[in-house]
């Protein structure tokens, strides 16, 4: 069982976190650090704690790392939120070897190197956000590496959210729109959209 030292202080780990929708809580970035490091100061400003912690999701060497530079700052992540992505547009047939294994290294890998290192070191009575898509049931054409990344963290989510079954562990899944994060968004979690959170 893992708790809190201070049980009145949550931490959460946002990846891809220095814009977008990951800008409202942020921790972690991969290239741009002037606007991780912009948006930890509006957190400090707020009066809350925030770190900028540089790390490549798909990288399992570093996650392991940035979970463990949080924990000794910040302390045991309570919140995970697996923001990172990217969202190639292009035919399948127009699509190279490096765009497919960059969409599956950073939206399918690094959601799961996350997922598997909080297994082990995220609190009890945690929560975990997965982002998914609007389109992925539409399959719009230049969308079929984008929403097979997405179809996989699905998949990925409903197995994982049985797994740690007796945690308290609160699972959703978020679907964003197509172009513009702000959009279209509905809640989800381990069973039908629109439902409330599951708790594991």
């Amino acid at each position: 069982m893992t708790t809190q030292a201070n049980p009145s202080t949550r931490v959460a780990l946002v990846t891809g976190a220095s814009r977008g929708i990951g800008a409202a809580v942020a921790v972690n970035y991969a290239g741009n650090e002037a606007a991780a490091h912009a948006t930890v100061a509006v957190i400090a400003g707020a009066g809350g704690r925030a770190i900028a912690v540089r790390a490549d999701v798909a990288d399992a060497a570093d996650v392991k790392r940035m979970f463990t530079t949080i924990e000794e700052t910040l302390g045991r992540v309570d919140v995970l939120v697996n923001n990172a992505g990217v969202l190639p547009y292009v035919t399948i047939a127009e699509t190279s070897d490096d765009v497919f294994a960059r969409a599956m290294a950073i939206n399918v890998t690094g959601t799961f190197n996350t997922m598997r290192e909080a297994a082990t070191r995220m609190n009890d009575g945690g929560r975990i956000v997965n982002f998914s898509t609007s389109v992925l049931h539409m399959a719009p054409p230049t969308y079929g590496v984008y929403v097979a990344t997405k179809g996989a963290v699905e998949a990925l989510t409903r197995v994982f959210a049985k797994e740690l079954r007796g945690r308290a562990i609160t699972w959703r899944r978020r679907w964003i729109g197509s172009r513009r994060c702000r959009s279209s968004c509905a809640s989800w979690s381990a069973g039908a959209s629109r439902r409330p959170p599951r708790t594991c």
